[in-house]
């Protein structure tokens, strides 16, 4: 009962957080339904339907990483004086963690199956009840094995990866450490990526598909390296108190910001290298709905993981107060970091999309 009070009786934001991680449930559930109801409706294309159903591994990718974003700034799961004695150490508060993760996905794959079946007609006395008959397969039966197996994937996922993140004894990097191991990996993913989808332009989608997944893994690598950099540029050429300042923070945080940016900037090249191919001409409503998931899961999970960077520094800024430090220095500096991170970023995303959008347009 305890436990369930401390993930009940958390600050509305929380919960709205995980409310968004739900919904983003909800819609990574929906695809892989629509794509095992193709696979229904059509036996005869079975690579179509596993072409389908592999487009969907993005959406579920950035779901699992805004949920375990959200576990990690939920306040119900950081040790506190006391719990251990009930018996709520660092150990169980991971498990409560993942539970949570689990049961918010679990909730959101419910919603996209009843709201699946709904279209398909399976479920009545609703608007719009079968609207979607044609296109969902409504005359073939639903693989109730199969389908519970699809979204079972991502609450698992969710879970498992919540708590990895979150659990005791986990090693942290060293703040001071530059990520710039990472680099050298990074560039060679990114180039391999961009290298495999011109090799597979004029064939499958599947080689496309490959080449996304290896030229994404190559930016989120580089992220860090890149946001270690702009704090290391932000501090040269006899910088003042609000460049240091700046430059400190996006080197302290390269790692927890540095990889949401370079997720971002991936999916941000994606769109740019669909907008030069396709003109936003050929998109259907599933493909729209994907990539609304997935900018909306690495947006907000970029939003998340700078709350978390401020809850740490909160040491820092209360210790400036007391310094006497004027509140327009920390909203200076905000801002420096924000320029920063984007006159880098931005001309990298433009770069990574109009450089995979020449293959596609051959």
């Amino acid at each position: 009962m305890l436990a369930l009070r401390l993930v009940t009786g958390s600050h509305p934001l929380v919960q709205l957080r995980r409310l968004l991680v739900a919904t983003a449930a909800a819609g990574v559930g929906f695809l892989l339904l629509c794509a095992l109801g193709y696979a229904a409706g059509h036996p005869a294309r079975s690579s179509d339907a596993a072409l389908r159903l592999l487009w969907c591994l993005p959406p579920l990718v950035a779901t699992v990483q805004f949920a375990v974003a959200v576990a990690r700034t939920d306040p119900s799961t950081r040790p506190r004086p006391g719990l251990s004695a009930v018996g709520l150490g660092p150990g169980r508060l991971t498990v409560i963690a993942a539970a949570s993760t689990a049961v918010a996905c679990a909730l959101g794959s419910l919603l996209a199956l009843l709201f699946y079946l709904h279209l398909r007609g399976d479920i009545t006395g609703l608007p719009f009840d079968g609207a979607a008959a044609d296109l969902l397969a409504a005359d073939r039966p639903l693989p109730l094995a199969g389908a519970l197996t699809l979204l079972a994937l991502l609450p698992v996922a969710a879970a498992t990866a919540a708590g990895l993140a979150l659990r005791p004894g986990r090693p942290e990097p060293a703040p001071d450490r530059s990520p710039t191991a990472g680099m050298p990996w990074g560039v060679a993913l990114l180039t391999g990526g961009l290298a495999v989808e011109t090799y597979a332009a004029r064939g499958d989608g599947g080689g496309v598909f490959a080449g996304w997944f290896l030229t994404a893994i190559g930016l989120a690598m580089i992220g860090p390296s890149l946001t270690y950099a702009c704090g290391r540029l932000l501090q040269t050429a006899r910088p003042g108190a609000v460049r240091l300042l700046a430059g400190r923070v996006l080197m302290t945080e390269s790692r927890r910001l540095g990889r949401p940016l370079g997720i971002l900037a991936a999916v941000g090249a994606a769109g740019v290298a669909a907008a030069a191919y396709y003109g936003g001409a050929a998109f259907g409503p599933l493909t729209w709905l994907g990539a609304l998931v997935v900018v909306g899961c690495t947006t907000a999970t970029l939003l998340t993981a700078a709350l978390e960077a401020r809850q740490s520094r909160a040491r820092t800024t209360a210790a400036l107060h007391r310094l006497g430090a004027p509140p327009t220095i920390l909203r200076t500096t905000a801002l420096l970091r924000a320029g920063a991170l984007i006159a880098v970023f931005v001309p990298l995303t433009w770069l990574v999309g109009t450089l995979a959008a020449v293959p596609l347009q051959k």
